[in-house]
């Protein structure tokens, strides 16, 4: 028995695929996969099939049109075909997740493309497929051109490849934006955007932070806060959070020590901090705050506010640092502070924290 790979386009109406697989079974074929990608034309049917060895190419073409397939194309596949589509993808992603300048060759991969190329922004051309040639934009700039000899490319197949490549660009950005902190003490901290991939260690660092520091940061409230909220914190809808991370000896799994959270709401961002016990009063906070506002001023915000207990004094040291001018508002025990981004002229303000 011999493995080929068919594709054939087959009227979207009842019983048409039926027919097409009742043919190749006349012929002694035995369909292994199945994948179905819908087109203006039709579905188009591909198929992974193992067929008796006196098989051809013509034959199985013929026995292809006799089930009223059309636009047929064979060709000999190998073993690794027996791979079902969304296993080989979910495998390319986690490659690129760790290599993202691997995306040309992924793609090659995953649609059997004879030649793959980078191209400028500038080309104006249209992305797409255009039969056996495909135009995927690059949200990093530019875009990658593909071609093979055959088959077409289908809809579906481009679909993947751009959620590739979008993949591929956000691994890139991430971890452009990873920068390595040397506090005054000596010690490195990596500072990065969070994911959902860091609940575990966010939620390993809120264990590990004393009653009196969670308290200061969720001003009151649960010892723990659920799951379900750590997870928005981590992706909000507006802004982002950052996490300082240290790696364990000999190059180890790291630890979260700190989790910076701005959120945006209308033209303000709220931001609060929460740095572990023993990684307290090392600079680490300031540091992260100030990272903080560069965010918000490229995002664009008009102010941040902060909820600070009046007897958070650490939090107020680390805000005093920023050396912004910054508006006071005091209900009880809890004091509203105010960080004018866009308004030079706010240090004039009554109420100003200096």
């Amino acid at each position: 028995m011999t493995l080929w790979r068919i594709r054939a386009t087959v009227d979207d109406r009842p019983g048409y695929l039926s027919v097409l697989t009742a043919s190749l079974a006349l012929r002694g074929v035995n369909i292994l996969t199945v994948q179905v990608q819908p087109t203006e034309q039709g579905a188009v049917d591909d198929f992974l099939v193992d067929a008796p060895d006196a098989l051809d190419e013509a034959e199985l073409i013929a026995a292809v049109e006799r089930g009223r397939g059309r636009d047929c194309w064979v060709a000999r596949s190998e073993a690794r075909g027996l791979v079902d589509q969304p296993t080989r993808v979910l495998g390319l992603a986690n490659r690129l997740v760790r290599d993202p300048d691997a995306t040309g060759e992924a793609l090659r991969t995953l649609l059997a493309a004879d030649v793959v190329s980078w191209r400028p922004a500038s080309v104006g051309v249209e992305r797409g497929i255009t039969g056996a040639g495909m135009l995927l934009a690059d949200p990093a700039g530019g875009s990658f051109a593909l071609r093979r000899a055959a088959p077409d490319f289908t809809p579906a197949e481009y679909a993947r490849a751009q959620a590739l490549v979008e993949l591929a660009a956000t691994v890139a950005r991430r971890a452009a934006e990873q920068v390595t902190l040397v506090l005054p003490d000596g010690a490195e901290v990596a500072v990065r955007p969070a994911s959902a991939q860091d609940l575990s260690g966010v939620v390993e660092l809120h264990e590990a932070c004393s009653p009196g520091s969670r308290q200061r940061r969720y001003l009151g409230g649960a010892p723990l806060p659920q799951t379900a909220r750590l997870r928005r914190l981590l992706e909000p809808s507006r802004g982002l959070t950052l996490i300082a991370s240290t790696s364990g000896p000999d190059g180890g799994a790291e630890s979260v020590v700190a989790m910076a959270n701005l959120l945006g709401e209308g033209d303000e961002a709220e931001v609060a901090l929460l740095v572990r016990d023993d990684w307290q009063r090392r600079g680490l906070g300031s540091a992260l705050l100030r990272r903080v506002v560069q965010h918000a001023d490229r995002f664009g915000y008009a102010a941040l506010v902060l909820h600070v207990q009046a007897t958070n004094d650490p939090m107020l040291r680390t805000l005093h640092r920023l050396g912004r001018p910054t508006v006071v508002e005091r209900d009880g025990a809890l004091l509203t502070l105010t960080v004018p981004l866009a308004v030079a002229s706010s240090a004039d303000r009554s109420g100003a924290f200096a």
